[in-house]
């Protein structure tokens, strides 16, 4: 095996795991939050860890155990700002209802997580097709050592 295929499968693995460790952070906040709730819970709050792992921890730990290629790294951050609005706009609600209260701004963490989800989704289909269609190689290059 190459040094390059190796690297791809440490960088989803070490992805994956952060991931993971975000979405266990947010199942103990959640867990804490009701417990102090006196009682009320909400299922924005106590779900909310299923968004990172599901939208980042599974897909990174199946490219590492496919020993696949991470997306680019443009295409990541959008993707895990996108899980992060998600995950924060979940967070958020749960919170407002566990107090009683609501707002009219929580439709924007909705928005914005879908919208740079669907960005980074188009770029990288987008950059799929036109690397296709060029017949060059997918996905970077193995580093040269001088």
């Amino acid at each position: 095996m190459s040094t390059w295929a190796s690297d791809r499968g440490r960088d989803a693995l070490r992805s994956g795991t952060r991931a993971l460790f975000l979405s266990l952070l947010c199942a103990v906040f959640g867990m804490v939050y009701e417990r102090f709730g006196h009682g009320v819970w909400s299922p924005y709050m106590v779900y909310a860890f299923l968004l990172p792992l599901c939208l980042c921890a599974a897909p990174a730990l199946l490219l590492a155990l496919r020993r696949r290629e991470m997306p680019p790294r443009w295409a990541r951050v959008l993707w895990n700002c996108g899980a992060a609005a998600l995950t924060v706009g979940s967070l958020v609600r749960g919170a407002l209802e566990i107090y009683g209260t609501d707002s009219r701004l929580l439709p924007v963490y909705r928005y914005a997580g879908f919208l740079l989800l669907s960005a980074a989704a188009l770029g990288c289909l987008v950059r799929r097709l036109l690397v296709r269609a060029s017949g060059a190689p997918a996905g970077r290059r193995p580093r040269q050592h001088p």
